[in-house]
């Protein structure tokens, strides 16, 4: 599906290597600018880590504060996942194509922040709580 809509996927060598030019895929080498930089276009950066402490580094190095997701079939990396991922919204096998304010009952969304705190002026216990969304799925994908 990702080669047929035209995805092009910057690889690290691992993940180049498990692609490879045997599969139909747009996949080129990349670079340290890809890691936590939003595309805005079909476009995805693939690393391929070898614990969920790594993953969880990269996030912190990388992460956009905004949505997080892991796949896992192990409950104790996901608790672990959603417990430690400082992000606005942390999902369980489930897209971060959900987070969105009308999925989340908001209403229409008319803005984003991945700030802890948009506060201005004196401020009460309201002004100083943020949320963190937590989401659970079986593979949930959002069309």
């Amino acid at each position: 599906k990702l080669a047929s809509a035209g995805v092009e996927l910057h690889c690290d060598h691992r993940a180049l290597s498990i692609l490879g030019p045997r599969h139909a895929l747009n996949v080129i080498p990349a670079v340290d600018d890809d890691w936590g930089k939003e595309f805005l276009a079909l476009i995805a950066a693939v690393k391929v880590v070898d614990s969920l402490e790594e993953a969880l580094e990269h996030i912190a190095n990388h992460g956009s504060g905004h949505s997080e997701a892991i796949v896992t079939e192990n409950y104790s990396a996901a608790m672990r996942f959603t417990d430690e991922v400082d992000a606005a919204a942390v999902y369980v096998n489930a897209s971060t194509q959900f987070t969105d304010g009308a999925q989340f009952g908001l209403g229409a969304e008319i803005g984003i922040s991945t700030d802890k705190i948009g506060a201005r002026g004196p401020m009460g216990l309201a002004e100083l709580t943020t949320y963190k969304w937590l989401g659970e799925g079986n593979g949930l994908t959002r069309t």
